[in-house]
């Protein structure tokens, strides 16, 4: 929970009256890999803080799954558009690594909303941050190469890469995992 609390130390400079408010509704879970945190069809009812390790956010179909999303420790992650709408969702979010979740479930975001002075301040940081990632992921699948997308996915975090099969990454950039062999093979 340090982590968590010097995050928002330096981002929002939270008191401590609304730290000890807001870190009471906190819980902290652990997951071991490939354990589906939000199944397709459930209702998102957490905002979560990755204290360490690696989510992935993918869509289920016939043809295998396609990854849309990484999120890494230090990072908010949910099934966003689920959580603000309380409705299912259409997608999947599981761990690819052990991880450890700081989670706040939705009444008790609405809660820190109304009884903090940083809350819609915390609240609004989340939802850009999501929004920022979605964005990027966006415009990159608009504007970048498969090689491109991999290499900024490299770049962003290459001690953590290593560590997503490459699979996923495959799915992410919207290629083969046939195809991201030939391209690793052509810039090493």
């Amino acid at each position: 929970m340090e982590q968590l609390r010097h995050y928002f130390e330096e981002e929002f400079g939270i008191s401590d009256s609304d730290w000890k408010l807001f870190s009471s509704k906190l819980t902290r879970h652990e997951f071991p890999g490939k354990t589906q945190l939000l199944q397709k069809g459930s209702i998102e009812n957490y905002l979560s803080y990755i204290e360490k390790g690696i989510v992935r956010l993918y869509l289920p179909n016939e043809n295998g799954n396609l990854t849309f999303g990484f999120v890494f420790n230090g990072a908010f992650v949910s099934a966003y558009d689920s959580f603000l709408t309380q409705s299912p969702s259409e997608y999947v979010v599981e761990t690819i690594t052990d991880t450890i979740l700081w989670r706040l479930c939705h009444q008790d975001l609405q809660d820190v909303y109304t009884t903090t002075s940083i809350g819609n301040l915390i609240g609004r940081k989340a939802s850009e941050e999501l929004f920022l990632k979605k964005s990027k992921r966006e415009l990159s699948l608009l504007n970048d190469s498969a090689e491109e997308r991999y290499l900024k996915l490299f770049d962003e975090r290459p001690e953590l890469i290593r560590e997503i099969p490459l699979k996923y990454i495959a799915s992410y950039i919207g290629i083969t995992p046939q195809a991201l062999s030939r391209i690793r093979k052509r810039i090493s």
